[in-house]
């Protein structure tokens, strides 16, 4: 590693910090969803339940929970919004009464197509190349699981 690069590690300063860089990354990143999704009348995080609805109607709660990374505590609200909106429906599994289904209702399903231009007009926000892209999201992931393990 050279000099500069462990200078930066200790630095106290905040341009130098990664943190600093992944939270205002995160805060432009999730602005410039705001407009597209509001024309959906969705928020950022019910954005992302319906993505990994889309991908995978009927689901438990434990594994929505699981795929976003998030605490039930934090999910259920969640839910509950979307449901409230007949986007979703929840019910008891019927091979197991201690697990909650999660099902994309016919509007759910129908908003998917709706939505379809939302990754493209991010990307293009975004600026990357498709290299730069797949760069970017392997290097999330990595440092995701190593903090998440380590």
């Amino acid at each position: 590693m050279d000099q500069a690069a462990t200078a930066e590690q200790g630095s106290p300063l905040l341009q130098d910090q990664l943190c600093f860089a992944l939270y205002a990354a995160s805060r432009a990143v999730t602005a410039r969803y705001r407009p597209l999704l509001e024309e959906l009348g969705l928020t950022y995080p019910q954005y992302l339940v319906m993505l990994a609805l889309w991908d995978r109607d009927s689901v438990s709660v434990r594994e929505l929970g699981a795929a976003l990374q998030l605490e039930s505590s934090t999910l259920s609200p969640l839910l509950k919004r979307l449901e409230a909106g007949g986007l979703i429906h929840r019910e008891r599994r019927a091979d197991d009464e201690r697990s909650i289904a999660v099902r994309l209702t016919r509007a759910g399903s129908d908003l998917r197509e709706q939505a379809r231009t939302v990754p493209a007009a991010i990307g293009e926000a975004m600026g990357l190349t498709p290299e730069q892209d797949a760069t970017a999201k392997h290097l999330l992931r990595l440092l995701t699981a190593n903090v998440t393990h380590g």
